[in-house]
């Protein structure tokens, strides 16, 4: 088969990638190397996800690595640097390639920035989810997953929280991007037949995560002998989901969309554990053998007090069935932070 990886650089997207050519399909990633983050961090995923282990020189983040890609990798990967808003680009890259599914995981992420600055994650989120449905009208690929968030159930009250509940009251602008992409997504499936699962990711880490994401920063912080800032009384909780589980997720439902037809689904992705800021911070420590200095803070605006993801509908339909709890998945990430 020939998949389409939107986002296929960053941290869910290298591990999908790296599985689906396992399994020997043909991939096509699609990434814009932004600069929310380091981009040699996202060419080095690229890298481990094509298991290129030899050094590399950055000198230019698209032409290096595609000379390199091009080099020691075989036809079936192919790596775009575009951006999503970019709709001529996109038709461009649909015209000229077989696509049978799409798999759009593209997004400006994160709560605290996306208060800073809304309208690039409207611009980003909204536009850029409308445009790759719209290249997919165009070119009749009607096979699509799409990566929505467990943010969108904002400060909900009833746990755990379920693809039923009502999601009209985000607390941030990053929530609200996600809860339209999934009203949107629905206008595409109804009108153009576009079969779409929509999966709300809960708090995912692992190898690979974003370096400014919680558990990131606090193993970096930790073993750098820095203060670690430690926002709110440590009650706060989130459901935390291994890397491998939530690719698990995504390659379920994957098959799922190719044996069905008529299909439009939100699925929550979750390990339906909760993991209190205390406990978290206190497994990492026990993985260092050392105490963390606290630097205590308040919290921060549109951070949600909990999350907690029922899973039973995820079980059902697609199968999903995580593997990973929490102890075994922050061993497993230290042990990865300290080898890079």
């Amino acid at each position: 088969m020939n998949y389409l990886v939107t986002g296929g650089s960053g941290f869910i997207g290298s591990h999908l990638v790296e599985k689906l050519l396992e399994s020997g399909h043909s991939v096509i990633n699609i990434d814009s190397f932004d600069d929310f983050y380091d981009y040699k961090i996202k060419i080095q995923n690229t890298l481990d996800s094509l298991k290129i282990t030899e050094a590399f020189i950055f000198k230019n983040k698209l032409l290096d690595i595609q000379k390199l890609i091009s080099e020691t990798f075989s036809s079936n990967y192919q790596l775009f640097y575009q951006d999503i808003r970019d709709l001529s680009g996109l038709e461009n890259i649909f015209r000229n390639n077989k696509i049978d599914v799409v798999i759009h995981l593209a997004a400006l992420a994160g709560v605290r920035p996306s208060i800073e600055n809304p309208l690039e994650y409207q611009s980003v989120n909204i536009t850029g989810s409308m445009n790759m449905w719209e290249v997919c009208k165009k070119f009749e690929v009607i096979k699509f997953v799409c990566a929505s968030s467990s943010s969108v159930y904002g400060n909900n009250t009833k746990v755990p929280f379920s693809e039923t509940d009502i999601v009209d009251q985000p607390i941030s602008p990053y929530a609200a991007t996600k809860k339209s992409v999934e009203i949107i997504g629905h206008v595409y499936h109804s009108l153009y037949k576009i079969d779409m699962i929509q999966l709300r990711f809960f708090t995912v880490y692992g190898p690979r995560q974003r370096p400014d994401l919680a558990i990131h920063k606090f193993v970096r912080l930790l073993s750098e002998n820095q203060e670690i800032p430690y926002y709110g009384d440590g009650t706060t909780a989130r459901d935390y989901t291994f890397i491998d589980d939530i690719i698990q997720g995504i390659i379920n439902s994957i098959q799922y969309l190719e044996e069905n037809k008529k299909v439009y689904e939100i699925i929550n992705l979750g390990e339906s554990e909760v993991i209190t800021l205390d406990k978290m911070l206190a497994t990492i420590e026990e993985n260092f053998g050392k105490k963390a200095i606290r630097k205590l803070l308040p919290m921060q605006a549109g951070d949600v007090q909990k999350t907690n993801a029922d899973i039973e509908k995820a079980r059902r339909l697609i199968n999903y069935n995580p593997q990973t709890n929490f102890e075994n998945g922050i061993k497993i990430f230290v042990e990865w932070f300290l080898r890079k």
